[in-house]
């Protein structure tokens, strides 16, 4: 009897010994990893906002191309200016959003992108340029929910801010050969050179429809085509566009920009 005591009591030691030592052993790589997995997630970042903006990046260095090319900028929702923030390089807006001071509790009727909550604060990014506005191109950061996730993404103008150059997501969550079609290059390809805005308005036209666009309709250069199967997707994507770009994202920011202001 004493020595099956023995047993279990030594097959209960070695279990507990093992899961310390596995546990300090994966807390560990997750501590060290930790700067390399930030990295990554920035340079990704950087590759997703430079191909918004039409930047090839194939075989070259994407943080000294970044670095060299793009300005960011931080915008205060509230009074459509720019503004700082106490710390740019860490600056989430993600994370601010979720917080009281840092962020505003949407409303069921203003949330039409289904994201609740918003960050006063929007970082934006800049294509440098000796233009009298001092950019050639604006890139925005993006996000709304579709079916099954959020998705996250930058739409990228020209100088009139109102043409796009391209609209690409880094992070989303939607059915593989649906609604992921948003990752397909030949959909992505349909987006240069639509427009959001009719002329003299700053509420946003630019929609996804049912099917095909008709290039010779009047409405052809405010319209893209929707993802075949992917309804929800495709009115997602429609509906963050429309949030972003409307009173309540960055239109008044853009309606300063046009002025001379911000």
């Amino acid at each position: 009897m004493s020595a099956s005591k023995d047993s279990i009591g030594r097959t209960l030691t070695v279990a507990v010994l093992l899961c310390v030592v596995c546990s300090v052993v994966v807390s560990a790589a997750a501590v060290l990893l930790k700067p390399k997995q930030i990295a990554n997630k920035n340079l990704d970042r950087q590759t997703n906002i430079l191909a918004a903006a039409g930047i090839a990046t194939d075989g070259k260095d994407v943080q000294a191309l970044f670095d060299e090319l793009i300005e960011k900028r931080f915008v205060d929702l509230r009074t459509g200016k720019y503004t700082t923030v106490a710390d740019p390089a860490r600056y989430d807006a993600s994370k601010a959003a979720k917080e009281a001071d840092t962020g505003i509790k949407l409303s069921r009727e203003d949330d039409i992108a289904s994201i609740k909550v918003q960050a006063k604060v929007m970082p934006v990014y800049l294509v440098k340029s000796d233009a009298p506005q001092g950019f050639d191109k604006m890139i925005l950061p993006v996000h709304g929910y579709g079916l099954w996730s959020t998705l996250y993404g930058f739409l990228a103008l020209e100088s009139d801010l109102n043409t796009v150059v391209g609209l690409g997501f880094y992070s989303h969550a939607e059915t593989p050969g649906l609604g992921g079609e948003v990752d397909n290059p030949n959909w992505k390809a349909l987006w240069p050179g639509k427009q959001v805005y009719h002329e003299g308005s700053m509420e946003p036209s630019l929609s996804l429809i049912k099917g095909s666009v008709d290039n010779a309709s009047a409405n052809a250069k405010y319209q893209v085509d929707g993802l075949s199967g992917a309804t929800l997707t495709s009115r997602g994507v429609t509906n963050l566009v429309h949030f972003w770009m409307g009173e309540n994202g960055y239109a008044p920011f853009l309606s300063n920009l046009k002025a001379g202001g911000a």
